[in-house]
Order: structure tokens, then C-alpha cells, then sequence
């Protein structure tokens, strides 16, 4: 959220030390809170400005331009690797640094580098449903088209 600008607060000033309105008057007549107000005004009696203070920049990054080359080092050597098994070898690696995995996940869109969100398994002989919901799996299948279910690349169809 920005902070109000100078011309207001100067206005909101001017306003109260002319004391002609109540300071819920002038807050909406300038369409802000009351706190706002008194918060105003407080700083200028303390400090003569009714300027906003500078932002102070926030937090230090948790990874810095080291922990971020370490991190494109690592994603080089498996692109297919997971956020978990990314922080774990960066957490190992001479220095390491703890981050969260949305950290990461951050960091890599930083990188312009993308995220694998799981890890690679090949499909599961059990399925969902019974009977003419089963799939390539009801009773009759040949072995063929179960073994080529089981290790193709491509989305399942559906069987008849």
C-alpha cells in the first residue's frame, strides 16, 4: 500500500490547525480515516513534517546471488528434480542455506527456470472402478494391452 502523498497530508494539516471542523469532519471530507488524522498530526507536532517516512527495503533476501548460482548449478545437473530434493541439496551444499520450498519455488521463477511438482512413477496396476468401469483391467484383457498400459507415455484411453 502507498503511502499518502505530501499535498494531502499538507491539506489534512492545514485543515486541523484551522479548527474549524472536527477531525472526523475533515477525515471525511478528505476521505480518510480518522486514525489517519490523529496519526498526522501527532507526527507533526513531533516532528514538523507530515511527510511519510522512506520505505527501509524490507527483509534481506534468503538466497543471495552465491546461493542462487548454486541453485542454477543444481537444477543443470537434473532439471527433473523436485523442490523437496532441490532444497535438500542445496541445504547440503558447503554453506547451505534452510528455505522454505515456496522460497525456492521463488527463486527458480526468479532464475526463469521451471519447477517439477512431482516426482516421475510409472502407473499403478490398481485402478478405480469395477467391473465395465475397470478398464484395460476387467477380466478378458489381453497381456499385451495391460503391459502397454502399464508403460506408455501417452494419457490412458478409454477402453470399450
Amino acid at each position: 500500500m502507498e503511502a499518502y502523498s505530501l499535498d494531502l497530508r499538507e491539506r489534512v494539516v492545514a485543515a486541523c490547525e484551522e479548527a474549524e471542523l472536527t477531525r472526523s469532519e475533515i477525515a471525511e471530507e478528505f476521505r480518510v480515516s480518522v486514525s489517519f488524522v490523529t496519526k498526522l498530526l501527532r507526527k507533526f507536532r513531533r516532528t514538523g513534517s507530515a511527510a511519510a517516512r522512506p520505505h527501509r527495503g524490507g527483509p534481506p533476501p534468503a538466497l543471495d546471488a552465491g546461493a542462487l548460482s548454486q541453485l542454477a548449478d543444481l537444477v543443470a545437473k537434473q532439471p527433473d528434480a523436485t523442490l523437496a530434493e532441490l532444497r535438500r541439496r542445496l541445504t547440503r551444499r558447503k554453506g547451505g542455506v534452510r528455505v522454505s520450498r515456496p522460497t525456492l519455488c521463488r527463486a527458480l521463477a526468479k532464475l526463469d527456470l521451471r519447477r517439477k511438482k512431482s516426482r516421475c512413477m510409472r502407473w499403478s496396476v490398481t485402478r478405480r472402478g469395477s467391473g465395465a468401469n475397470a478398464g484395460p483391467f476387467v477380466a478378458g484383457s489381453s497381456r499385451s494391452r495391460l503391459i502397454s498400459a502399464l508403460w506408455s507415455t501417452r494419457s490412458p484411453r478409454r477402453w470399450p
